[in-house]
């Protein structure tokens, strides 16, 4: 195989953490029990007493290096919190665990604990899959509001491979990377964006399947669970606790699946809805990011912002002047992207950055772009990585087919106005990627289960809960599932309430009830 080594927090993860959004954080505690989940669940005979076994202090550790300050300085998260430590560290894994090609591969974790937490806590594991990289996930929390939760135990990110800081992955050319990322907005002509971008993706894939090769189908899901099994292993501990964020579900039930004995604590933060194919994941989606803008408007409009009484037209204004190319070679899939970045980061919103964003946006309706540019760099790099679209095809199963995506760009601008038609445009970007094989069932999984999610979740959505939480039942598992009432993603980064029910369930293995609420 052919690799290029990774620099110290490569730009992937340089770029993953935007300026704050989400409706703050909240310490209350929860204030009301919902219904519990329904749609798809299923009775278990699972001891509501049994407590699984607790993560453990690793026995022999990674070789750290402190990374503070480079980090926040990347990451353009101004000043570390007094006390707060990152450090830094790469492990080997093998390529394919089975032994079905060989090789090794280079991955990254970062660490995040304060001076004062416990020296004896074991540390929780964190994957944010493959929308976004895993260390920048954490870095996020560390920025915002997770000091609670760090001073109690560490928490260790661990990069998907190709993607922040692990090894990367370079196989594509400037002009593919281009056409995939601004959706082929300007090869102008007869040629309908949604066969553009399809015909880019056979390119891509093409170039990626050489450069891979034979190591290609080792960038999925289940080789990432293998990745963290690695990392359990070389820690000399029998059980970890895992958490994941947004489509980091898919590794944490794979892991479930194939080393549920090792797993102590399992805590799915907005995981991505099982069963579902590519326009099905896609459009609950487009649904989170559509209820996060209108939440985003609601406290806009409270501010007075300078986006006026009717933030989101103004924002379609915006989405659509782009598309017709009123703003140069700002495309409306790159500013869309900017849209969607903003709402989903990982770090808290305050007031300030709430009309700095809407000030951003005003500015670009002038034709000023100095203001949204900075934004449109860092969520744009974000996903225009090699690493990215590689793990992102690898576990995309039953792909839209072009008259599909056609079909649905008309339907979804009309639903969805702001990130309908783009989205359905985007559904092409891994069409010509072999389909990948939906995982195997997780067949036997007896332990309790936190399950968090957010009202408008513009990530993964808000409506994927139930089908995760029937697949737990299905195995055995208990599951609790805690709602925070607010927008952003991932939950646990912006209120404190659910932060609680974490800490609370790593250190008793005990479940909140299911259908708690968080409140905004």
């Amino acid at each position: 195989m052919r690799w290029t080594r990774a620099a110290l927090l490569a730009s992937t993860l340089s770029v993953l953490v935007t300026t704050g959004c989400g409706a703050g954080p909240s310490d209350r505690p929860a204030v009301a029990v919902e219904r519990p989940h329904q749609a798809g669940a299923v009775e278990t005979t699972a001891p509501a007493d049994a407590t699984p076994p607790a993560p453990e202090v690793p026995k022999s550790e990674l070789s750290w290096h402190e990374c503070t300050v480079p980090t926040f300085n990347l990451l353009g998260l101004g000043t570390p919190p007094t006390g707060l430590i990152l450090d830094c560290a790469e492990y080997t894994t093998q390529v394919d665990a089975a032994g079905a090609v060989g090789g090794n591969f280079r991955n990254a974790a970062m660490r995040a604990r304060y001076d004062r937490t416990p020296k004896d806590a074991a540390p929780l594991v964190l994957t944010s899959g493959s929308d976004r990289s895993s260390t920048a996930t954490l870095a996020g929390l560390a920025a915002g509001s997770g000091s609670a939760l760090l001073a109690a135990r560490p928490v260790v990110a661990v990069d998907r491979r190709g993607i922040g800081s692990s090894q990367a992955v370079s196989c594509l050319t400037n002009e593919l990377r281009d056409k995939l990322g601004n959706q082929a907005q300007f090869t102008r002509g007869t040629t309908d964006p949604v066969d553009a971008v399809a015909t880019a993706s056979k390119d891509a894939t093409v170039a990626c399947l050489d450069f891979l090769s034979p190591a290609q189908g080792t960038f999925d899901a289940a080789h990432a669970a293998d990745d963290i099994e690695q990392l359990r292993k070389q820690w000399q501990v029998d059980h970890i606790g895992l958490l994941s964020t947004g489509s980091g579900s898919a590794v944490a039930v794979n892991y479930a699946r194939k080393y549920g004995d090792h797993l102590g604590r399992l805590v799915l933060d907005s995981p991505q809805a099982i069963g579902l194919d590519a326009v099905g994941r896609t459009e609950l989606r487009v649904q989170g990011q559509e209820a996060a803008l209108t939440a985003f408007a609601q406290r806009c409009v409270a501010l007075n912002c300078s986006l006026g009484a009717d933030p989101p037209a103004a924002v379609l204004d915006l989405v659509n002047r782009a598309g017709s190319g009123g703003f140069g070679d700002l495309s409306a899939a790159a500013l869309v992207t900017t849209i969607s970045g903003y709402l989903g980061d990982s770090r808290t919103a305050q007031n300030p950055q709430i009309t700095e964003f809407a000030d951003a946006l005003s500015a670009l309706g002038r034709g000023d772009r100095g203001a949204i540019t900075p934004f449109v760099q860092r969520q744009t790099t974000a996903i225009a990585n090699d690493g990215e679209f590689v793990n992102r095809c690898s576990d995309n199963t039953e792909p839209a087919t072009p008259g599909r995506a056609k079909e649905l760009g008309t339907a979804w601008g009309t639903k969805y106005p702001v990130f309908g038609k783009t989205a359905a445009i985007d559904l092409m970007t891994c069409s010509a990627w072999p389909a990948a094989a939906p995982s195997p069932a997780l067949a036997k999984f007896d332990k309790p289960v936190l399950v968090l999610g957010g009202s408008a979740d513009p990530v993964t959505g808000q409506d994927g809960r139930a089908s995760v939480t029937g697949a737990l039942g299905a195995a055995g598992a208990r599951a609790a599932t805690v709602v925070w009432q607010g927008w952003g993603h991932p939950t646990f980064a912006h209120s404190g309430c659910a932060q609680q029910a974490v800490s609370d369930y790593l250190g008793n293995g005990k479940l909140p009830a299911d259908g708690t609420a968080c409140p905004a």
